[in-house]
């Protein structure tokens, strides 16, 4: 059957990333996880004292970045290469995602990262989650899902997330987080998080993971039906 690019959109920790990987996995397609190569690139500017407002800082800096999906056999999935390091693990630090935001806002760094993206999804049958995948990256995919829930629901599941790595973190913490992190990607003047006119919205406050797979994979199912 003719295959598909499936864009999945929304905001942090409403489960977007475990919803496309689910996807790809059914459907044997590529995942794309954009937001970690954000959080790749954040990485390497903190690493290095990039200045984010020196734009000529910023871009000497994108050309000394290599980022690469590689499939790790251990976990069934892709971890994120960062120059040929696996950040899979670090990139998933509260340092960064405290500063992902800001670093995914500049318009040098998101158009170096839409030409990889688009790049990777030239032979269609990929699952690509972010903030702007239907909008900007591929408007004409022909599955667009715009996942959405409760800020509290959110909190609590990144929450859960995080302190199993850190058990030091407060849920004030992350809640301060993710709000500051909604309202930059909703504000940004940069391809800012906002649902596509023809995305299906699916919110999944009320919603076990198995059922958010059940409507998505019901979704895709009936799309590549119709293009092929």
């Amino acid at each position: 059957m003719k295959k598909i690019i499936i864009a999945i959109d929304g905001q942090s920790s409403c489960g977007k990333s475990t919803l496309a990987r689910q996807l790809a996995e059914e459907l044997n397609y590529i995942f794309i996880d954009s937001g970690a190569m954000y959080r790749a690139i954040t990485l390497y500017f903190l690493r290095n004292h990039i200045n984010l407002p020196h734009k000529t800082a910023v871009q000497q800096a994108l050309k000394n970045i290599s980022l690469e999906f590689v499939f790790n056999q251990h976990t069934g999935r892709s971890d994120m290469y960062l120059n040929d390091e696996n950040v899979e693990s670090l990139i998933r630090d509260m340092l960064v995602s405290e500063n992902v935001s800001e670093v995914s806002a500049i318009k040098e760094v998101r158009d170096f990262a839409v030409a990889q993206q688009r790049k990777m999804g030239e032979k269609k049958g990929i699952v690509m989650d972010g903030r702007d995948i239907g909008t900007v990256v591929f408007p004409d995919a022909e599955l667009k899902i715009f996942v959405t829930a409760d800020t509290a629901i959110r909190v609590q599941r990144r929450f859960k997330e995080l302190y199993e790595k850190n058990p030091t973190i407060t849920l004030e913490d992350v809640k301060a987080n993710l709000e500051l992190r909604d309202y930059i990607d909703t504000n940004r003047a940069i391809s800012p998080l906002q649902k596509a006119e023809d995305a299906i919205l699916l919110d999944t406050t009320n919603l076990t993971r198995g059922d958010q797979f059940k409507k998505a994979l019901r979704l895709a199912k009936e799309k590549i039906k119709q293009h092929s």
